[in-house]
């Protein structure tokens, strides 16, 4: 039988000196990256990375609503505002409230609606002070409130007298403070600076 020609043994040592120059070098390199995949050295490729970075979580869009807090009896009432908007009190439920009653002729109310219309848009969302407006009529009512600038509170129109009735009150201007657990803390004249005090204490509570 005849001998290929050409095809001595010297002639594949420089392919194979080759081909095992390729594997170290590929094993080199595995070293740096990680694990060599089975069938990298076979298939001739990179070794893929066993594992990729972790991509950061997407911050939360919104958190799970609060359960809505339970509705004490002291606000378990409605009444319509003097601008014709529906009043619903038991929304407030969670929060301490302040409810004013006052009268359009009262001089005492007067006096301490300048810091009333100071301090309620400060506080509506900590301590909500309601206005609940009676023993007079309903221009006078409306006069009284563009007056003194309290139009960006609640002022519910009660001239029949129901919630004067439902917290007993009989005269004017009278605060009627309830906690956060509908518990009323307080219902008496205030001052100027002892409702801002009183309000002031019940927001950092």
């Amino acid at each position: 039988m005849r001998k290929p020609i050409g095809r001595t043994a010297a002639a594949y040592a420089p392919r194979a000196a080759i081909m095992g120059a390729l594997v170290a070098a590929l094993l080199a390199t595995a070293s740096c990256t990680g694990t060599v995949p089975p069938d990298a050295t076979a298939a001739g490729t990179a070794p893929a990375p066993t594992s990729s970075p972790a991509t950061p979580a997407a911050p939360a869009t919104g958190s799970p609503s609060a359960a809505p807090a339970p509705v004490p009896d002291t606000l378990r009432f409605t009444g319509t505002t003097l601008t014709g908007s529906a009043f619903d009190a038991t929304r407030l439920a969670g929060r301490p409230v302040v409810l004013w009653f006052w009268a359009p002729w009262c001089a005492t109310c007067a006096s301490q609606a300048w810091t009333v219309a100071e301090i309620a848009p400060r506080y509506r969302d900590t301590v909500p002070i309601v206005g609940v407006a009676g023993l007079g009529e309903q221009r006078d009512m409306k006069n009284f409130v563009s007056e003194f600038d309290l139009g960006d509170m609640p002022q519910i129109d009660d001239r029949k007298g129901t919630l004067w009735k439902r917290f007993t009150v009989t005269e004017q201007s009278i605060f009627v403070i309830i906690d956060r657990d509908g518990r009323i803390v307080h219902q008496g004249f205030l001052d100027g600076e002892s409702l801002t005090a009183r309000v002031a204490a019940l927001a950092g509570a």
